[in-house]
């Protein structure tokens, strides 16, 4: 086996190998670690295996996955066998002494040593403390191991540096495994794991911890101590490189140190952690020079203030003897202070590493102090002293808050969050609560540097480019800066509502104020503000209009409601004099895509404000129209503004002055030429899916790889969608001129759509023609989505029926895209697209085009979700449009779309994708069915046309009701037969009551010859049986609703055939099936006196009695 895992390995490691065979061998040395426990020693050999001259005989790749196989071999609970236990141990303690003690310690295999470290915890974790007794003085002894000839009188030997970090790491991986709450919450929770890992804490705090601790604080100051007189001589005579490599490595054992200590002071006696000895040692390593020891003790001290203590007195007079608040201070100062001399890059990001551990440090004492304040077991003298103690904190809290760096900002954010929290809760528990001045002083202070914080940062440059080149990651990181800082502005508006509203007002308007009288003299194009300056002004507009509550929101929306109602003119309230400053002011012209960018989404969010002020509509329009918007010069900058421009309008189409709204549409025409290029085989879209295009990829993947390519195409939809709104609000123009300008929109695109269908196509991969006319479809749709949507009552006012000829060009062009290229699902999936907006803006006069349009989608190549899409939108259709076109289309439509459907859905179907495709499709197949059978359309599954297929489709529906794979789908099924029951089984000439509240009419049923036998052979037996079925799941909350609808299709036999049903069911049925005569009796009394809701909670509950 050792030859057979080397080879594997090795195959597994070389790149170069054929990509089959390292399958192969990935394959194989998986099942390999399947089976730990056999090929555990030849794991160790691998890894302790030795050359000649004492070298490790095999490489990392080798040793790495012997490792491996060591862990998953002791990653188990129960006891070693004593011999496997035995081996392990000297094997272990043998390579410990020969590698580390008088080796290298693995010095140029790092990964080999952090990960010994880890097989080493898991062995100590599956063998303390019943098997490895000594465990710990025997890790004791080889830290200080005697060497020969040496002098027992000249005191003890030095530590051994090597055996110190391996110690060290080895604590980090047992206080992660055994305390750790993150990598707790990470794995699967298991009890005999969780009573482990408690028995080994509580052994190890018994036992060893004093002992251990020791050993750790020796190891840190012994390090330390050396560390000290290292950078004195080397600051006295010189550096060199073995001095460099020795502070180096003192440097790691200190920070390790700490980081030990930092994982084991929460779980052992307090008193050996916080002592005159420790305290000291602790605040000398947080001013060390080093940034990774100041960073690993300052988590060490976070660990000490979040440890859990019994009495919250004593976690008061711990974070008092700490003196923390002070430290802390005099620590950002230094840090704040050091980062301005400008040490070199690495200085400067270390030192910011370490503000972020301040941070960390000073948000998890704040919270500490929250909790205090709020603890009812504390007396209020000490209560007062944490409120003062969180008071002290704030100035550095603020700082941090202020950091440049957003990463150290981020840090210190939930402590103010939980602060104004606590105020808010204040508040509401108290109306007449007021901050004190402090605390006053502390939210202004907050406020401000918040407002400060979601400005850009200063260094990037006044260039567009330079904006526009950021790296998406940094822009992304600030903008969800900007967002924890929104939420903690919100937190500060709970307390304060009118400190929040008049900072960011103030702010506002002082720059647009500024920009625009700078601007009115001509001096300066940018105003004499910088661009983050002018931004950060036109995003506080923005985000003013959401600084109030919610219930403030909704009640002056309420207010403008009721005063238009009324025909009251309010007073403008503040935002609206911000935003008319903005437009006024003229800074849509700022020389600087971000503040431009900016002012349109301001503009676009509070539309409704120019409901009201119709005068700032056309400078907008104006700007958003012109290079400042649409049509700047840069395309990639447009796609956004598109939308912008289409929302505006579409909020505001009824404002807009009737003699500006050909000019509008006009200044947009030469933005509506569409880019139908495929894009290049190396470009975003195919890399994303894998790999380029290969041979013998066919053209619906390549069109499927083009359509998800990042392009403006779905931007310009917005644009044809508005040249639809524009052309439908010209009221001014008569129905003919109206139809002639759409005609001038649509006919270039219906003549470019031609071209592209009589294009021929070189080969399979020549796809572009059916790119082009995807695209131009959708463009089309969207121009009729721009129009109303007609009527669907009768007492509507009709739609001229004009634009209706237009419409049915567009739906003709969508059915002859269909004969042409209907194999490609784009084309399909754009058709169904075009022809959901073609009903809706013509409603029936497109209706006879839809079956055309279904025959043709129903293809042998569309897949299961088309299915669903087309099955939801002919239910939409018949649900929105009732007449004589509608009912005649589906009357055509109706079998050849059942027969299609109901052959794709019993279908076998392999994997749980397919399956789940496979459920999907039935049940919007039978959520159609329901929906005509529950509507006015019902008699359309007996027509002269689909009577001869009716007993078939029950059938089917039967079957669906049978299976309990799917229980929606048996329960729409069962609902299906019950309104059958309803429609088709009373007798001739029998009327039903209506199915409305309040309605006393009666309806004509349409009684199907052979319908009643059906209800007595298939029906009544089938509402007895489903529930004894194997796959009856009752213990599923949705089988209650199934047998529910059960009893509702058994009182609807009953509706149907009256006392004929009771009969069968006494007589014949209930008797065969052997049931007792008091059952027969009770449940045909209830079937015939209860009703349907009555009886369908007895009936649900007959069925539990008696499964």
């Amino acid at each position: 086996m050792e030859a057979q895992i080397l080879s594997a390995i090795r195959i597994a490691a070389d790149p170069s190998q054929d990509r089959a065979l390292q399958a192969q061998a990935v394959e194989f040395l998986n099942i390999v670690r399947g089976n730990a426990r056999e090929s555990c020693g030849v794991a160790l050999t691998l890894f302790l295996e030795q050359n000649p001259d004492g070298s490790r005989k095999h490489d990392i790749h080798v040793r790495g996955f012997a490792l491996q196989l060591l862990d998953d071999f002791l990653g188990g609970l129960e006891p070693l066998d004593p011999a496997a236990f035995a081996t392990l141990e000297q094997s272990f303690v043998g390579y410990i002494q020969s590698e580390y003690i008088h080796g290298s310690g693995e010095a140029s295999a790092p990964f080999i040593r952090n990960k010994f470290s880890h097989t080493l915890a898991l062995l100590f974790l599956r063998s303390y403390p019943e098997q490895w007794t000594n465990f710990f003085p025997t890790i004791y002894s080889l830290l200080r191991p005697a060497t020969s000839g040496s002098d027992p009188s000249a005191g003890a030997p030095p530590i051994n540096g090597h055996v110190s970090l391996l110690f060290l790491r080895l604590l980090i991986e047992l206080s992660g495994e055994v305390h750790d709450s993150i990598l707790k919450g990470a794995r699967t929770w298991a009890e005999d794991r969780q009573a482990r890992d408690s028995i080994i804490r509580q052994k190890i705090r018994q036992d060893e911890s004093e002992n251990m601790n020791s050993a750790v604080l020796t190891i840190i100051s012994e390090a330390e101590e050396r560390l000290v007189k290292q950078r004195q001589e080397a600051a006295a005579t010189g550096d060199s490189p073995a001095r460099v490599r020795e502070r180096a490595g003192l440097e790691e054992v200190v920070e390790s140190g700490m980081k030990a200590f930092a994982g084991y002071c929460q779980w052992i006696d307090i008193n050996l952690t916080i002592n005159q000895h420790t305290v000291p040692l602790i605040f000398r390593l947080l001013a060390d020079p080093s940034s990774p020891i100041r960073q690993a003790t300052a988590h060490a001290l976070l660990k000490i203030v979040q440890r859990g203590l019994k009495e919250p007195s004593d976690k008061l007079q711990l974070i008092r003897v700490l003196s923390l608040g002070e430290v802390l201070e005099a620590l950002e100062r230094k840090s704040r202070e050091g980062r301005k001399t400008g040490n070199g890059v690495q200085a400067d990001e270390e030192e910011e590493h370490f503000r972020e551990s301040l941070g960390k440090l000073a948000c998890g004492l704040g919270k500490e102090l929250v909790d205090l304040i709020a603890e009812p077991a504390l007396p209020p003298e000490g209560r007062e002293m944490a409120e003062q103690l969180l008071m002290q904190l704030f100035p550095t809290a603020i700082q941090l808050l202020a950091d440049e760096y957003d990463d150290t900002s981020s840090t210190i954010l939930p402590l103010f969050t939980i602060v104004f929290s606590s105020y808010k809760k204040a508040k509401k528990a108290d109306p007449q609560f007021q901050l004190t001045a402090a605390k006053r002083q502390v939210v202004t202070s907050t406020l401000e540097v918040i407002v400060q914080k979601m400005k850009w940062d200063k260094d990037i440059g006044d260039d567009e480019d330079d904006f526009e080149d950021m790296d998406d990651d940094d822009k992304g990181a600030f903008e969800k800066m900007r967002v924890d800082l929104r939420n903690l502005m919100d937190s500060i508006l709970n307390v304060d509502e009118q400190l929040v509203t008049d900072a960011v007002r103030t702010l506002a308007v002082a720059s647009l104020s500024a920009y625009g009288a700078a601007r009115a003299s001509g001096a300066d194009p940018a105003g004499g503000l910088s661009w983050q300056d002018a931004e950060l002004a036109v995003y506080l507009v923005y985000v003013y209009g959401e600084l109030k509550p919610k219930g403030k929101v909704y009640a002056d929306q309420q207010r403008k409601k009721d005063a238009k109602l009324q025909n009251v003119e309010l007073p403008a309230t503040p935002h609206d004099e911000l935003i008319l400053a903005l437009v006024q002011s003229g800074i849509s012209s700022y020389p600087h895509v971000a503040v431009r960018a900016q002012f349109f989404e301001s503009v676009g969010r509070y539309v409704d404000f120019f409901k009201d002020r119709k005068e700032c509509i056309i400078p907008v329009l104006e700007a958003l129209v012109d290079q400042r918007g649409m049509h700047q010069p840069k395309k990639s900058r447009r796609g956004r503004v598109y939308y912008i421009f289409y929302r505006f309008i579409k909020q505001v189409q009824k404002e807009l002055p009737q003699d500006i709204l050909l000019s509008i549409l006009n200044s947009i025409k030469d933005l509506l030429e569409l880019e139908t290029e495929l894009p290049p085989p190396d470009s975003d879209a195919n890399s994303s899916a894998g790999s380029s295009p290969t041979p013998d990829q066919d053209g619906n993947a390549i069109l499927e790889e083009a359509i998800t390519a990042s392009s403006i195409f779905d931007s310009q939809l917005y644009l044809f969608e508005t040249t639809g709104i524009l052309i439908s609000t010209m009221s001014s123009l008569g129905e003919d001129e109206q139809f002639n300008l759409l005609q001038a929109v649509l006919a270039p695109l219906l003549s470019a759509f031609s071209q592209s269908l009589q294009t021929p196509m070189k080969d399979s991969k020549d796809v572009l023609p059916v790119f082009k006319a995807h695209h131009l479809i959708q463009a089309l749709a969207s121009i009729v989505k721009g129009f109303p949507d007609v009527p669907t009552s009768a007492n509507s006012e009709p739609a001229p029926a004009k634009r209706f000829e237009a419409f049915k060009q567009v739906a003709e062009a969508v059915l002859v895209s269909l004969e042409a290229f209907g194999r490609f699902k784009i084309i399909r999936d754009a058709a169904r697209f075009a022809f959901t907006r073609l009903v809706a803006g013509a409603g029936v006069a497109v209706a006879q085009y839809i079956p055309t349009l279904t025959s043709r989608l129903l293809t042998a190549d569309c897949d299961p979700s088309e299915i669903v899409e087309l099955l939801s939108f002919l239910g939409l259709v018949f649900h929105r449009h009732l007449g004589a076109e509608v009912i005649d289309m589906l009357d055509q439509l109706l079998l050849p779309l059942t027969t299609k459907v109901s052959a794709v859905i019993t279908q076998p179907v392999d994997g749980t994708d397919a399956q789940q495709a496979n459920a999907e499709t039935k049940k919007a197949y039978l959520d159609f069915i329901l929906s005509i059978a529950t509507g006015p359309l019902v008699t359309v599954f007996i027509s002269p046309r689909n009577l001869s297929s009716f007993p078939s489709l029950v059938e089917g529906i039967v079957g669906f009701a049978a299976d309990t794979t799917y229980p929606p789908s048996q329960r729409t099924a069962i609902s299906i037969l019950a309104n059958f029951c309803l429609e088709f089984g009373p007798p001739e000439g029998a009327l039903l009551p209506v199915k409305k509240p309040g309605v006393k009419e009666e309806v004509q049923t349409h009684y199907v010859p052979g319908f009643e036998q059906l209800i007595y052979d298939r029906l009544i037996p089938l509402a007895f049986s489903i529930p004894l079925s194997p796959g009856f799941n009752w213990k599923d909350g949705l089988t209650i609703q199934v047998t529910n609808e059960i009893g509702v299709m058994l009182k609807a036999t009953y509706k149907a055939r009256g006392q004929e049903v009771l009969d069968f069911l006494a007589n014949s049925f209930l008797p065969s099936q052997n049931a007792p005569q008091e059952t027969i009796v009770e449940l045909v009394t209830k079937l015939q006196s209860e009703d349907q809701k009555a009886f369908r909670k007895y009936f649900t509950a007959f069925l539990q009695a008696r499964r």
